[in-house]
């Protein structure tokens, strides 16, 4: 059993979190004369380790998952949710939400096709809320830096949360809140051509490119402020605000990511930053999917396509269970302090 911890380890450090990276960088600092121990020298260590490791996970990923991807285009997919019924299609709704684009704002537009097809409102809407928060990217992503225990919680959780958060939007038969134009689109259902493996390598190259062009000014960003955070932000102030001694850390958490516009890739340096700082682990996660799935600017989008009514449900919903999710985790981890010293 030993022997498989330390090999896990090795994995999750060196090979997902490249600890060896961050090394490397800073003796190469510190041969250009620059005390990494400085704030200035810290930041830009933080900045560099953080922008390299981001950038070739991203690309790993966006690869391998834009090829899975390959096998499931929005016509397969319809057919695909099409044959379940009641929870048990929310529930592969949300598993199909993980293997999809990396944003919200690119997952409105399937969602509305698969409403237009006619797949149950509650259905698409647990496609829409798992799309964003929960993919195999940030599956990885975050084993590399909070290790796997966290990771699988945060996926499950945000499943958790697209399955109730459609089934109870389908049992509210919500369905006249949906625009016309919406559900008066023709469904044509054209057969995707059956491709290659050359042409999906070539489809998932592309896909990296495209993906990344949009993505990577968010990471510099998300990185930026994790410098930022991580060696000028002194902790009392993160404590005070983000720990456990304020009750509404959580709250205040999901509500500031609200109105911010990233992915998983430009909030998670962010997230890593917070929690070196002696945020809480719930509150850092609220954050998280508050930003991934109630973005600004995927809500102006989604009110194209949807009535004030359905918009407000679904906003309450997911803050309702992004919040809960977030005291949840915080209780836990209490817990389960207390019993280690115990």
């Amino acid at each position: 059993m030993g022997v498989v911890n330390s090999i896990w380890l090795f994995f999750q450090d060196q090979i997902l979190g490249m600890k060896w990276l961050n090394g490397l960088i800073g003796n190469g600092l510190s041969l250009l004369g620059l005390d990494i121990n400085s704030r200035l020298g810290g930041s830009i260590q933080f900045f560099l380790y953080d922008v390299i490791k981001i950038t070739i996970l991203l690309c790993l990923l966006i690869f391998f998952i834009s090829y899975i991807q390959s096998y499931f285009p929005p016509e397969r997919s319809k057919k695909i949710l099409g044959r379940f019924h009641g929870i048990g299609a929310n529930i592969i709704s949300a598993l199909l939400g993980t293997v999809t684009p990396f944003c919200s704002c690119s997952s409105i537009p399937l969602f509305i096709g698969f409403t237009s097809a006619g797949l149950p409102l509650g259905v698409t809407f647990s496609f829409l809320i798992s799309s964003p928060m929960v993919d195999l990217g940030s599956l990885v992503l975050l084993m590399s830096i909070f290790g796997a225990k966290v990771a699988f919680a945060y996926v499950i959780v945000g499943l958790i949360i697209a399955v109730i958060g459609g089934t109870l939007i389908e049992k509210m038969h919500m369905e006249k809140y949906v625009e016309d134009f919406v559900k008066n689109a023709s469904d044509v259902d054209i057969s995707s051509p059956t491709l290659t493996k050359k042409d999906r390598v070539q489809y998932a190259k592309e896909q990296v490119v495209g993906t990344f062009k949009k993505v990577f000014p968010y990471i510099l960003i998300g990185v930026g402020i994790g410098a930022v955070i991580h060696n000028w932000i002194p902790e009392t102030w993160i404590e005070s605000i983000l720990g456990s001694n304020n009750p509404f850390g959580v709250i205040l958490a999901t509500l500031v990511g609200v109105p911010m516009y990233a992915d998983i890739f430009g909030t998670i340096p962010v997230a890593e930053a917070l929690l070196s700082k002696g945020a809480q682990l719930g509150t850092i996660l609220s954050f998280m999917m508050a930003v991934t799935t109630l973005s600004l600017p995927s809500l102006i989008m989604l009110k194209k396509a949807v009535k004030p009514k359905l918009l407000t449900l679904f906003i309450a919903i997911c803050t309702f269970g992004i919040i809960i999710v977030g005291y949840l985790f915080n209780i836990f981890i209490k817990f389960s302090i207390y019993f280690t010293i115990l």
